[in-house]
């Protein structure tokens, strides 16, 4: 029964531009994939470890704002991304001891300076805080007496 809940969710580090990175336990679907990354997915595997980053495909084309650079020749990407682990045909959840590596990685935001070939440019600064409970500030108050 455990395997069952395995492959229908799994948790992936969400990196959102201006945020640090938070742990997300999501459906193991395509739909909440896109929900993620706010509209259809690419993935990339710019890692030799099993790990895979999922981030929007129109991302630039949307005019998404910049969020972290990744090395190796893929440049900047844009608009919220999550990164999660790799089977041999999916994805999957992000191993702990790989999350903590990925936070660390991409803890701190990045701005966008200007690029240098095909590489950009970046200022690292300090990132803002996502919310653990944002349902509650989306909430208006109540007009109770």
């Amino acid at each position: 029964m455990d395997e069952e809940k395995v492959t229908e969710q799994m948790t992936v580090l969400v990196v959102e531009p201006g945020y640090a990175p938070y742990e997300k336990t999501i459906p193991h679907e395509l739909h909440a994939m896109q929900e993620i990354v706010g509209g259809l997915i690419t993935a990339i595997y710019p890692y030799e470890e099993p790990v895979g980053i999922v981030a929007n495909d129109e991302g630039l084309l949307l005019g998404m704002d910049f969020n972290r650079s990744v090395e190796g020749g893929y440049g900047g990407l844009v608009g919220p991304f999550f990164v999660c682990g790799l089977t041999e045909d999916s994805f999957c959840s992000l191993p702990p001891d790989q999350m903590e590596r990925f936070k660390k990685k991409f803890h701190k935001a990045e701005i966008l300076v200007g690029f240098c070939g095909n590489e950009p440019v970046t200022l690292k600064v300090e990132p803002k805080q996502k919310n653990a409970t944002p349902e509650k500030q989306r909430k208006p108050p109540s007009q109770e007496r």
